[in-house]
C-alpha cells in the first residue's frame, strides 16, 4: 500500500507538473508573408526564441504574399480569430493606422508590459515610416529593404564590358545596354517590384514628390504627383528600352528574380534583400550596386526609401500574451539576432547597434557592397519627398500603376498618357479613402 500511495504521488506530481508547464507556455499566434530561404530564417528565429525561454511559445504561421497575408489578418479580426502579430507590407501602414480598435500600438504594447524599449536605438530612416508625427512606435520594423541594383559579372564580361563599368547613372546603365544589346544577350535588364523601384524610389531618390502633402504624412487629403517630368521621363526611356529588347519585364512582383538568379538576365533592379535568394542560388560572380539616378537631376542622388513590412499588434488580446509578444519584439531588435538577420539576409539593420556590430564582424569587407544599401539609405537626411510613402488604398492604387506601366512596356501608351492615366484614378481611392476616414 505504502508503494502504491508512492507511486500515486510521484504520477500526480509529474502530472501536475506537466499541467503547470503547460499553463505556463503562453501560446504567441505570428501571421508572415515569407516562403523559401526568408521562410527558413524566420522559422529559424522563432525557433530560437522558443528555446531561449520557457514562458512563451510563438506560432509562425504563413499567410501567402504580403497582400493576401494583410487580407487574411483583417478577415481574421472582423472574425474575431485575429494573430497577435500580423507582418504587412508598408504600403499598408496607413490602412493600419486606420483601422482603428484593431491595432494596438507597440510603445502602448512595451508600456504595458513594462519592457525596456527604447526607440531611439532604431535607425531614423527605417523607424520614421512607422511613427506617429510624435515619434511614437507604431508598428516594429522588421525587414526594411530598399532598391539596389544587381549585377551578373559573368554577362558583361562575355559581352565584352568591363565587370567593374560604372553604373550609378541611368544615362551609364543606358550605354551598357547597348553593348549587352550588339552582342546579343537576350536579357540586358530586368526588374522586380516595378511601382516600388521605378516610380516610389526614383521619386525620392531625386528629390521629386509622389504625392502631395509629404506624400501623405501630412494628411489623408492628398493627390498622386507622379506624373511629374522626373517620373515621365524614366518610364518613357524605361519603355524605349523595351521596345529594343533591353529592357524584358517579367511580371508585377518579383518574378525577374528567378531570371537573375538563373544567370538569364545582365542587370536586375531588386531589392536588397534579393541577397539571400541570389546568393544561394546564383552560379555565377555578382555584384550589388547603388540604385543609378539621372545626372542633371537638382537634388540627386537624395536617398532611397524603404520597401519590406513592419509587424502590427493585434487587439483582443489578453495581457498576459501581450507580455510575450513584448518579449518577443525585443528578441527580434537585439543588437545579435538583427545583425544576423541583415547579414543574412540584406535586410537594413533596423537598430544602428546591429549595423555596427555587423561592420565590426568584418562582414562588409567580406562581402563587398552588402552595406550598399545602409549607405544610400542613410548618407543624406531625408526629406519631405524621401521620408516615405503613407498613402490610403496604396495597395490598390499599386495594381493601377502597374496596370498602366504595362500599357507602356507594350508600346499602348507613352509614359505620359500612363501616368497621367494612373494619377487620375489613384486620385478616386485616395478621395474614398479621405471620405471614410474624416
Amino acid at each position: 500500500m505504502k508503494f502504491r500511495r508512492l507511486a500515486l504521488s510521484a504520477a500526480f506530481a509529474a502530472t501536475s507538473l506537466w499541467s503547470t508547464s503547460a499553463i505556463a507556455e503562453t501560446e504567441i499566434q505570428f501571421w508572415h508573408a515569407f516562403t523559401g530561404r526568408l521562410g527558413d530564417l524566420v522559422a529559424e528565429q522563432v525557433e530560437t526564441f522558443n528555446n531561449s525561454q520557457d514562458d512563451y511559445k510563438v506560432v509562425a504561421s504563413h499567410k501567402g504574399n504580403y497582400s493576401e497575408t494583410l487580407n487574411a489578418g483583417i478577415a481574421a479580426f472582423r472574425a474575431s480569430e485575429q494573430p497577435h502579430i500580423l507582418m504587412v507590407f508598408e504600403v499598408g501602414t496607413a490602412t493600419m493606422m486606420a483601422a482603428k480598435g484593431a491595432i494596438k500600438p507597440v510603445y502602448v504594447v512595451m508600456s504595458e508590459a513594462g519592457a525596456n524599449f527604447d526607440q531611439d536605438a532604431y535607425i531614423g530612416s527605417v523607424k520614421g515610416y512607422y511613427t506617429t508625427p510624435e515619434g511614437e512606435m507604431l508598428s516594429l520594423p522588421f525587414n526594411s529593404s530598399t532598391p539596389v541594383l544587381w549585377v551578373n559579372k559573368d554577362a558583361l564580361k562575355e559581352a565584352g564590358i568591363d565587370p567593374e563599368v560604372d553604373l550609378s547613372t541611368w544615362q551609364k546603365v543606358g550605354e551598357v545596354l547597348d553593348k549587352l544589346k550588339e552582342s546579343g544577350h537576350e536579357c540586358p535588364l530586368t526588374t522586380a517590384w516595378q511601382s516600388w523601384i521605378h516610380l516610389e524610389n526614383l521619386s525620392a531618390y531625386h528629390d521629386t514628390p509622389f504625392a502631395s502633402k509629404d506624400n501623405g504624412f501630412a494628411g489623408v487629403d492628398t493627390e498622386l504627383a507622379l506624373n511629374g517630368p522626373v517620373q515621365v521621363k524614366h518610364i518613357q526611356q524605361i519603355g524605349d528600352w523595351a521596345k529594343d529588347g533591353k529592357f524584358i519585364y517579367a511580371g508585377r512582383r518579383n518574378e525577374g528574380g528567378a531570371n537573375f538568379r538563373a544567370g538569364e538576365c545582365a542587370l536586375f533592379t531588386e531589392s536588397s534583400a534579393g541577397y539571400a535568394g541570389i546568393k544561394s542560388e546564383a552560379q555565377f560572380d555578382f555584384a550589388v550596386r547603388p540604385l543609378p539616378y539621372w545626372e542633371g537631376v537638382d537634388g540627386a542622388p537624395q536617398n532611397t526609401i524603404i520597401g519590406g513590412a513592419s509587424l502590427w499588434v493585434m487587439e483582443g488580446h489578453d495581457a498576459e500574451e501581450y507580455k510575450g509578444v513584448a518579449e518577443f519584439l525585443n528578441f527580434l531588435s537585439s543588437t545579435d539576432i538583427q545583425a544576423k538577420w541583415h547579414q543574412d539576409t540584406g535586410y537594413l539593420p533596423i537598430t544602428a547597434a546591429a549595423g555596427d556590430k555587423t561592420k565590426a564582424d568584418g562582414f562588409y569587407d567580406q562581402n563587398p557592397g552588402t552595406d550598399i544599401a545602409v549607405i544610400q539609405m542613410t548618407a543624406k537626411q531625408p526629406t519631405a519627398n524621401s521620408k516615405g510613402l503613407r498613402l490610403g488604398s496604396f495597395d490598390q492604387i499599386r495594381g493601377i500603376i502597374d496596370e498602366e506601366l504595362e500599357a507602356v512596356w507594350s508600346g499602348d501608351k507613352t509614359a505620359q498618357e500612363a501616368l497621367d492615366s494612373a494619377a487620375e484614378r489613384g486620385d478616386k481611392l485616395l478621395r474614398r479613402f479621405e471620405q471614410a476616414n474624416q
